[in-house]
């Protein structure tokens, strides 16, 4: 009988602390669109494996990267702060003397101080200089590319010197070989991805893969050209979601699906100059490198059957800042020192509440420019130019249009919930709510700056610099 009971107490130790050390993949994607994904209304590119972790677990209708930009936008999942707090603007090239602050907590640390395996593979861009390698910021293994792959000496931009080094592929913290051809990347990166969990099956691990594509210039292997009715683009983020599914299948076959977190997102909406080698933005306004819902409005799944019920649509909004308090919370980890912005999402994920975890408000920064803000349903733009194709449409060689500058003079005021489109300016109809946001506009210019009025925030801190 003495054993008997010894017997019960390990096993309960065992599963609550299977329980509270759930796994974690965290997949993201680069410029793919609203509109990529079939759950979210793509018709002419297959994405069966996506589209069975949506159905399978939650998936957003109003999640947002947290600036329409690479490098900004994951600052944000990493830390959960919005990047103008930690000094982390728009998209860094090669030989940038900044990068993502050592003194920021990162999700890969705080669940390696849990015991967490940890591990990236795919584009960085958080700084490419050693003091901000990934192994600097609690992944205990890293394989790929610090940057853009299309920061390179082929950079397709027609008329414009870059002069980019070659690309190298890193392992760890050494560049193992010049990236002259990406073809085989994104099978490459998902063979590292099953390799790992293979050898972390019987411990937690966090495995974070960021794949380079659909960043132009895309790649796609032979077996997945031409399968698909959007072309090379569609072809590309059908081999990703093949990679969703081997990785599903890998987790199966080690019985360790139904304690493992699987979040599927895009860093920012469609780069739409490269017209069919672009992606789309669904009905959504505008692209890449605008806070029209369109540079920020893109797919958001999560899938845990342990905690998160199939079929769970969740329409009140969230941002990529939400990642890292989400991940704390159902791992049981301990929060950053450091002040963060987002708000944990296990209630709306669970099923608790259908209320957002935040004051409903979102602030929207394009570099360290205020641009908008949503409060409630009301989303509101503060005067500043942003870029546009005007109704022009790309070509499919692969080469962008250039862009036009658009200017909002006055404050333009949308309710998204009766106008996703954002055609229809409502301020002068409701110049109460303009006045109303415009306040909070100004609250937040005090916290986080903004460089169109000259505001330095108060609460920003500095970014990491090479001494």
């Amino acid at each position: 009988m003495k054993f008997f009971f010894a017997y019960i107490i390990l096993f309960f130790l065992i599963n609550c602390s299977t329980y509270d050390s759930p796994n974690v993949i965290f997949i993201l994607t680069d410029d793919q669109g609203y509109g990529d994904v079939g759950v979210y209304g793509a018709k002419d590119i297959l994405t069966p494996n996506l589209d069975k972790l949506a159905r399978g677990g939650a998936y957003f209708t109003s999640y947002y990267a947290t600036q329409p930009v690479c490098s900004a936008s994951r600052a944000s999942i990493l830390t959960g702060c919005y990047p103008d707090r930690i000094g982390i603007f728009n998209a860094y090239s090669p030989g940038s003397k900044v990068g993502l602050n050592p003194d920021e907590t990162t999700v890969a640390e705080l669940l390696k101080e849990k015991g967490y395996s940890t591990a990236i593979f795919g584009k960085w861009h958080l700084g490419d200089a050693p003091k901000f390698n990934p192994l600097k910021h609690g992944f205990d293994e890293f394989y790929g590319i610090l940057y853009s792959n299309d920061m390179w000496p082929k950079h397709p931009e027609q008329g414009t010197v870059f002069n980019f080094p070659d690309i190298m592929l890193y392992e760890n913290n050494k560049p193992i070989k010049v990236l002259n051809d990406q073809t085989f990347l994104t099978e490459a990166l998902t063979d590292k991805a099953i390799n790992f969990i293979k050898r972390n099956k019987n411990n937690p691990f966090f495995l974070y893969l960021p794949h380079p594509q659909p960043h132009v210039p895309l790649f796609a292997s032979d077996k997945f050209i031409g399968s698909q009715k959007r072309g090379l683009y569609g072809d590309v983020i059908n081999e990703i979601d093949y990679s969703v599914g081997r990785i599903l299948k890998t987790l199966k076959m080690e019985k360790l699906e139904e304690n493992t977190i699987i979040i599927f997102t895009s860093d920012n909406g469609p780069w739409l100059s490269y017209g069919g080698h672009s992606g789309s933005a669904g009905i959504f306004r505008e692209g890449k490198g605008t806070n029209w819902e369109g540079g920020h409005r893109v797919p958001g799944i999560v899938y845990y059957p342990n905690k998160i019920k199939a079929n769970t649509k969740i329409d009140v909004p969230a941002m990529g800042i939400d990642w890292l308090p989400t991940l704390v919370e159902f791992t049981h980890s301990q929060s950053p020192k450091n002040k963060i912005d987002g708000a944990s999402l296990v209630p709306l994920l669970t099923g608790e509440t259908d209320q957002s975890p935040h004051k409903n408000f979102f602030f929207y920064y394009r570099v360290n420019e205020l641009h908008a803000v949503r409060h409630k349903n009301w989303k509101l733009y503060v005067p500043h130019t942003y870029r546009s194709l005007n109704g022009r449409v790309g070509t499919n060689d692969g080469f962008p249009i250039p862009y036009e500058m658009n200017t909002i003079k006055y404050p333009a005021l949308f309710d998204l919930e009766k106008d996703p489109k954002e055609r229809n300016d409502l301020a002068s109809k409701h110049p109460e709510i303009v006045i109303k946001i415009s306040k909070i506009a100004d609250s937040i210019r005090t916290i986080l700056g903004d460089k169109l009025t000259g505001t330095k925030g108060k609460e920003v801190r500095p970014v990491g610099k090479i001494d």
